[in-house]
């Protein structure tokens, strides 16, 4: 049985054994793994895990529902990376009438969609690179996507994308910048908001996530943080305006409005709003 041994920190991996292997390939951009794992049809790209069948919906719902519940509208949304596109079915059914997804990575986008339980069928993939319905998926690079799309064009801008890494080869990691971040700001519409997985906050590993947080700091007026009480996760959520009190906003809104996320709850979205003691604290960042 072969086993992915997945870096975690320094030092530590993770050891996953992967039966039935339904997809093995290297794309242009990196290695694609999709297989049965203990925790069900799972994705690696580049021996990392992007997605487990046990626990997408966990991870995808703190990606998509506090940024969906900050942001004053929700008509028009782009979703960067995502491969699986669970993010884009979850904006519309939280009431958005057009989706840009776009990812850069065809041939992984297509295997997902031939190969995992959740997200895109090959049938709405299909559907959704003809422009039929309210998904549009585009294989083009984030960066050239942001730089021809109209100021002010999108309600919720999501990045999700493979945790940035040290590589320099990774062409990802261009995309978590702060560069970055302010052209994603640029196409938010009044009351838009930017969202981002931005690392884990467990003390050994989470480099990522106190740089993300002074990016998201230096490039918004408001930041929510929100980190999963199931999941190894955290995200951020940017507004350029400033909003009072976020974390008890979108839990009161989630309250009054309803919603069909089965992952999360008011109760959930206030307590996981709080950044950790590490991020409050935080001597490098200048606020």
């Amino acid at each position: 049985m072969p086993v992915i041994h997945e870096p975690v920190g320094p030092g530590l991996t993770r050891a996953w054994e992967v039966g039935d292997v339904r997809y093995h390939a290297r794309t242009p951009y990196q290695e694609v793994l999709i297989g049965e794992t203990a925790q069900g049809v799972s994705l690696f790209c580049d021996g990392e895990r992007q997605s487990t069948e046990a626990s997408q919906l966990v991870y995808h719902e703190a990606l998509m529902v506090p940024a969906l519940l900050l942001a004053e509208r929700v008509r028009r949304v782009l979703i960067i990376g995502s491969s699986e596109g669970v993010a884009s079915e979850l904006a519309v059914a939280h009431g958005a009438s057009h989706v840009d997804h776009v990812d850069i990575d065809e041939q992984a986008v297509r295997a997902c969609a031939e190969h995992l339980p959740y997200g895109y069928t090959t049938a709405d993939l299909d559907r959704a690179t003809n422009g039929d319905g309210p998904v549009r998926v585009s294989f083009a690079d984030g960066w050239a996507f942001l730089a021809a799309a109209p100021a002010g064009s999108y309600d919720v801008v999501v990045i999700d994308l493979p945790d940035e890494n040290a590589d320099p080869d990774a062409q990802h990691n261009r995309l978590y910048g702060t560069d970055f971040l302010r052209r994603c700001a640029r196409l938010l519409a009044p009351g838009g908001v930017v969202t981002c997985q931005a690392g884990c906050p467990t003390l050994w590993r989470n480099e990522t996530l106190l740089a993300s947080w002074r990016r998201f700091r230096e490039v918004f007026g408001t930041v929510l943080y929100f980190g999963s009480d199931e999941h190894e996760w955290a995200f951020l959520s940017g507004r350029t305006d400033h909003v009072a009190d976020p974390g008890p906003l979108v839990a009161r809104r989630f309250a009054e409005r309803g919603s069909g996320a089965v992952t999360l709850d008011a109760e959930a979205l206030l307590g996981g709003s709080t950044p950790p003691f590490s991020l409050r604290h935080d001597t490098g960042s200048d606020q």
